[in-house]
């Protein structure tokens, strides 16, 4: 009997050896980091500048001093400046969660931008494409850093590190501070002014960021955020069913994109419509929502017509959707006389599907594919030709694993928590009001169908947010408003507005 006791036991401590060894996982290799300098001339704001590009990775460690990451970056920095400890700095990311800096990078900040069909009626096509000089460039200004956040671009898990440890909200913000600490830090950098600029879910990380770099021990103050497509109140943002507030916020940009498409506003200034749908949108449609089945007949039909009147959309539909259209509808619905679907990121593109039919766009987002392999080829050229890069794995422009493993939870395991929208808009209100010299410039495209204009209004209208320090531009582009040639000219020089405010 002792016996089988004695064989037991020693099975269950082999079993439990085992079991220890297959869960305990395999770090992942430390190589060496590398880094690629190249020096560059070119003329940003009418002036010549010299200037170095450094891409390179960039080590981030935990607290037990274990490499568990590598930031890929690329810096451009002014050479032959006195005073280099004092010239402003500028730190650019995309969003996603899982979009690496390219849009940025190639299309608005870079020295070099890839030029695709302004006007929005034309596909990309195929290799080659055109990649020129950015003639309205920001390096007379501020030295740029361009983050690909772990997991993108060239940046990823190495050692000991999880994706967990930084694929989530608070979990994203830590890693991108602790990278600009250590980029200020090894360029001699703290006192030079300090900005973020971020895209779509890039400026939830930039506010994240910003309160991020408020603590651990190291308080760094920004001089300010551009926010390009804010996406601080998801409410604002998230068109589904009975979520009130989306269905205001994206009346007017659906307003915008039929007044564009010709379906709604003929004859009338977009700027003197938009005006008009607003007041409609604050004063009629809002108390409407929450009025819901105590509206009368009578009151269901006329906003229904005032709907129409806006959107474009056939009254009768309008009323069968009960006052509420969902945004991928409005998508098929607007030029479905046409076997046209629109863009999600920009309302101007069209899309011609196969299935005239289905509720929302099946070929994905118009404003999306017809522009994506342009960029992509031309940072993957422009990084080899250029800046002399060479690296062994590919660049990734897009992780689509990102997403469904993001973490949005925002208090501690164990902690009572409730999935809600991702609302980091008062997190701002409360940096800007313990750090009152930052200031804020919020960029909006009119034909933006995923962070719309009015969402930033509402948003910046309440939350704490100090108004006074706060700059609201618009454009008629859509979420990327930069790929719109003469919203270019005029984004660059709101920032350079922006940039220069004393």
């Amino acid at each position: 009997m002792k016996k089988i006791v004695l064989v037991l036991v020693i099975v269950c401590h082999l079993s439990m050896v085992a079991q220890t060894k297959e869960e305990k996982p395999n770090p992942k290799p430390i190589p060496a980091p590398k880094s690629f300098v190249t020096n560059h001339k070119g003329v940003f704001g009418g002036k010549s500048i010299s200037y170095k590009a450094t891409a390179k990775e960039t080590f981030l460690k935990s607290e037990k001093g274990d490499s568990v990451a590598t930031i890929w970056s690329v810096a451009y920095t002014q050479d032959g400046i006195t005073h280099s400890a004092q010239r402003p700095v500028t730190f650019v990311f995309n969003g996603g969660p899982g979009s690496a800096s390219v849009w940025l990078h190639m299309g608005l900040f870079g020295p070099k931008i890839v030029k695709i069909d302004s006007d929005a009626k034309k596909d990309d096509g195929a290799a080659p494409y055109d990649l020129q000089t950015n003639e309205y460039g920001l390096l007379d200004l501020t030295d740029l850093v361009f983050i690909d956040p772990v997991g993108t671009g060239y940046s990823r898990v190495v050692g000991k590190g999880k994706e967990k440890d930084f694929w989530g909200l608070k979990e994203d913000a830590a890693s991108v501070a602790q990278f600009i600490r250590l980029w200020i830090t090894e360029n001699k950098r703290w006192f030079s002014p300090k900005y973020i600029a971020g895209e779509s879910y890039g400026t939830t990380r930039a506010t994240a960021v910003g309160k991020a770099l408020e603590g651990g021990g190291q308080n760094m103050a920004l001089n300010g955020l551009i926010l390009i497509s804010q996406a601080l109140d998801y409410d604002g943002s998230t068109s589904i069913h009975n979520n009130i507030t989306s269905y205001v916020t994206y009346l007017p940009s659906m307003a915008a994109t039929a007044w564009y498409h010709k379906k709604a506003g003929q004859g009338k200034d977009l700027k003197d419509f938009l005006e008009e749908c607003r007041k409609f949108t604050y004063n009629v449609y809002t108390p409407a929502l929450y009025k819901g089945n105590l509206l009368t007949h009578d009151e269901k039909n006329s906003i229904a017509e005032k709907m129409s009147y806006f959107i474009g959309l056939d009254k009768a539909y309008i009323l069968r959707s009960d006052l509420r259209i969902l945004m991928h509808r409005f998508q098929k619905q607007l030029l479905a006389d046409r076997g046209l679907a629109i863009g999600r990121l920009d309302g101007r593109f069209m899309g011609d599907e196969a299935d005239k039919l289905s509720e929302k766009p099946h070929l994905g987002d118009a404003s999306s594919y017809q522009i994506s392999s342009a960029y992509t080829a031309a940072l993957n050229h422009y990084f080899a030709s250029a800046l002399n890069v060479d690296m062994d794995r590919p660049y990734l422009t897009s992780n689509d694993k990102i997403g469904s493993k993001w973490r949005w939870r925002t208090v501690p395991e164990g902690s009572y928590w409730e999935p809600a929208p991702v609302n980091v808009s008062r997190a701002l209100g409360e940096t800007m009001r313990r750090n009152t010299e930052m200031r804020v410039l919020v960029a909006s495209g009119y034909f933006d169908l995923i962070t719309p204009f009015f969402d930033a209004e509402y948003t910046f209208s309440r939350n704490g947010i100090v108004k006074e320090r706060v700059t609201m531009t618009y454009y008629e582009a859509g979420h990327m408003m930069y790929i719109h040639e003469p919203d270019l000219i005029k984004l660059s020089k709101d920032i350079r507005d922006f940039l220069t405010v004393q």
